[in-house]
């Protein structure tokens, strides 16, 4: 056996080992992380904005994977978004690091709802009654336009909110859809500010466009994705209409 077999294989069997604990034994583990996660947060110095440009030119070829992968680790960790597209911005540029910045968080969002739906899921899935039963048909139902209302809705970071749909009946292909249509026009913006706090004179504000013109969609497709949640509300108060 190959020794990446070997690692596959220990890792198959400590999810089978995780998935024999009891539901409550889980979910308390998922806690326990993302206070982990908090906790390290406030320990953790902040980089110096001045060097970050300079760590481009070690990357080299290995650029755009390090780019999302480190992006990826830090969204999980429960780092703002928005701190990570300022540094991907500042290192690489604003086109460059929107993408990058995009690439990080369908990576993220991915093993965000991975890790909710292993250890969570099932406790509330167990404990759902009433509105909570309610609030979770609702997530399983949702459309890309639900997710992308959520994901513009000021109620959590991007991680922690990947971390709680994976806890709900939500599908993963609409989640991952929606986390990265609601990204976009902030990944844009965002990458252009770090651009121009480390690189004033190198920025093309033209790369900052696409910014406004993703809020104006996203503001389009939360009010047409609201306005089909009040007729749907209706429709099931009167059958007959």
């Amino acid at each position: 056996m190959t020794p990446g077999a070997g690692r596959r294989a220990d890792v198959l069997r400590a999810v089978r080992e995780l998935l024999r604990q009891p539901p409550a034994r889980r979910f308390g583990l998922l806690l326990l992380l993302l206070a982990g996660f908090g906790g390290t947060l406030l320990l953790v110095p902040r980089p110096d904005p001045r060097a970050l440009p300079h760590l481009a030119d070690h990357l080299g070829g290995y650029a755009p994977a390090v780019a999302v992968t480190v992006g990826a680790l830090l969204l999980v960790a429960l780092v703002p978004r928005t701190f990570v597209t300022l540094a991907s911005g500042a290192i690489f540029g604003p086109l460059a690091g929107a993408g990058y910045a995009l690439g990080a968080a369908l990576l993220a969002a991915a093993l965000c709802f991975a890790v909710g739906r292993l250890l969570g899921r099932e406790f509330v899935a167990e404990r759902a009654r009433g509105r909570l039963a309610r609030l979770d048909g609702w997530f399983a139902r949702q459309s890309v336009l639900g997710v992308i209302t959520v994901r513009l809705l000021p109620v959590a970071g991007f991680g922690l909110v990947s971390y709680g749909y994976g806890t709900t009946g939500a599908r993963v292909l609409p989640f991952l859809v929606g986390s990265v249509l609601a990204s976009a026009p902030t990944a844009f913006g965002y990458a252009a500010i770090g651009a121009a706090v480390t690189s004033p004179g190198a920025v093309n504000w033209y790369a900052a466009a696409p910014a406004s013109l993703g809020l104006i969609a996203s503001a389009v497709l939360a009010q047409r994705w609201w306005r089909a949640e009040r007729q749907r509300r209706l429709d099931i108060g009167d059958p007959h209409r």
